[in-house]
């Protein structure tokens, strides 16, 4: 009953410049270390460029599933929502960190939601009542404003 009534209180806004800037924060470290990886422990190739190549080609991925998933769960929220204020929270208000699950899922989609400097996000997150991306949708998860979760508790 109690969790019902925090939906309601909660109050959903588009927020796409924070969340625009948050992504992108998050995303520049992430390519930053991943570009650092690839050129300190990768192997030339034939083109030119880098390969990082067997257990090495892992960590790009675990330092991802780190920033994005790891930081939600343990902390909540990533680098880039905390410094504009954002969380990510289950989609019935409830205001707890998000499970493994529900992030994992939400994250996956980040590729789809971000494609053309964002415009798909942007799209869904104006067009869906609890302004949600693809990502949100699929992982049943909704973006809050901090400032929202500390006036319902």
């Amino acid at each position: 009953m109690n969790e019902s009534r925090q939906t309601i209180q909660i109050k959903t806004e588009p927020n796409i410049g924070n969340r625009f800037v948050a992504g992108l924060v998050d995303y520049i470290i992430i390519y930053g270390v991943t570009f650092f990886l690839i050129f300190t422990l990768g192997e030339p190739n034939d083109e030119g460029g880098y390969s990082l190549n067997g257990l090495p080609g892992l960590i790009p991925i675990i330092f991802w599933l780190i920033m994005t998933v790891g930081l939600e769960i343990g902390f909540g929220a990533t680098i880039g929502n905390s410094l504009v204020g954002l969380k990510a929270i289950p989609k019935n208000g409830t205001n707890r960190k998000l499970t493994f699950g529900e992030s994992f899922t939400r994250h996956l989609l980040d590729p789809i939601d971000m494609f053309f400097f964002g415009l798909i996000g942007i799209i869904t997150i104006k067009n869906t009542d609890k302004n949600q991306r693809l990502g949100d949708i699929w992982g049943n998860t909704i973006v809050v404003k901090t400032s929202e979760l500390n006036k319902t508790e």
